[in-house]
């Protein structure tokens, strides 16, 4: 969510592209220090392969709205960060954990009170930068 209200919409979308590379390399970067290419046969990898989308469409609310930067980074953080990433999520744990759609829903709605926190707190950390700094924000440049 950061990657795309902080970076804009390409530069955010390319940070995280990054980021999976070194994830694929091998490096222990995910949740529980995994790492490698076997995290892509998993049940998160609709939300990995969502992630360089989610912070694209973050990043360009950021960049198309004159709200301020708190506003504009939460509804950036959830309709990219949530509205954009859960149905690749979704689908993807339907598809690797032979699920339907609905059952898959059920999962990944569990971490939707979570990921809610985590786009006001993006909000937070981008307003924090746009106050302190504010030429630094380049979803606003």
């Amino acid at each position: 969510m950061l990657c795309g209200t902080i970076l804009g919409a390409k530069r955010g979308a390319f940070a995280v592209l990054l980021f999976l590379l070194l994830v694929a390399l091998g490096l222990p970067l995910l949740s529980g220090g995994r790492g490698g290419l076997g995290v892509f046969a998993g049940p998160s990898v609709g939300f990995l392969l969502g992630f360089p989308v989610a912070a694209f469409v973050a990043g360009w609310v950021m960049e198309r709205t004159t709200l301020p930067p708190l506003t504009a980074a939460m509804a950036g953080a959830v309709i990219g960060g949530i509205g954009v990433l859960y149905p690749f999520g979704i689908a993807g744990m339907a598809l690797v954990l032979d699920l339907s759609l609905t059952e898959a829903s059920y999962l990944a709605f569990a971490f939707l009170p979570g990921d809610l926190v985590k786009a006001v707190l993006a909000g937070l950390v981008t307003q924090a930068i746009a106050r302190a700094r504010p030429g630094a924000l380049l979803s606003r440049g």
